[in-house]
């Protein structure tokens, strides 16, 4: 049995990871990423840049992409609980618009599998959460784009009720909505 478990969602490529942990009284050992055992599934991408936020409880970061070298991403939670989202902003795609959440937490240390060719975001659920996140492509900026976190069309149904306010920054408070970025995805 290889370490990690490799869950299919309902949209194509995009996995739900879980590793096997070794616990004990002493604490625990699980690896969180191991390329055999990643590529033995088909999981064969290249990471080039490891990523981590902090943030507080009722922040929600999203919906973010790269228009250019997009970026595919491993993402895991290593302190607090947090709503995790992909969209497929594949345009060929039989699950094109759709998305996928999923809770990761630094107790059931989950991970969350988003490739290229999707938005992704999430929403911090305790009082504190750190995020970690593997890339297949480096941050560009001049590429940066994204949606609103509350699009109407994409319709995500975001735990809301967990927190007590959403906190978006600026920038993502200011995004567009999908169908005024449509067109350029």
């Amino acid at each position: 049995m290889g370490a990690f478990k490799f869950i299919k969602t309902t949209i194509k490529d995009l996995y739900i990871i879980e590793p096997t942990v070794f616990g004990d009284n002493r604490g625990y050992f699980m690896e969180s990423y191991n390329k055999k055992d990643f590529n033995a599934f088909g999981l064969n991408m290249n990471f080039v840049q490891d990523n981590e936020s902090k943030s507080k409880k009722g922040v929600l970061r999203g919906m973010h992409f790269q228009t250019e070298f997009p970026q595919g991403k491993l993402v895991r939670v290593t302190e607090g609980v947090v709503f995790d989202v992909a969209v497929d902003l594949r345009k060929d795609s039989p699950t094109y618009k759709m998305w996928e959440g999923v809770t990761l937490s630094a107790e059931n240390k989950k991970q969350f599998y988003i490739p290229e060719g999707f938005a992704h975001g999430f929403l911090v659920l305790s009082e504190t959460a750190t995020f970690n996140y593997k890339c297949t492509n480096f941050y560009m900026p001049e590429y940066d784009s994204g949606f609103i976190w509350n699009d109407i069309d994409i319709n995500i149904k975001w735990p809301i009720n967990k927190v007590t306010r959403v906190m978006v920054s600026e920038k993502d408070n200011n995004q567009k909505t999908f169908k005024e970025i449509e067109g350029s995805l």
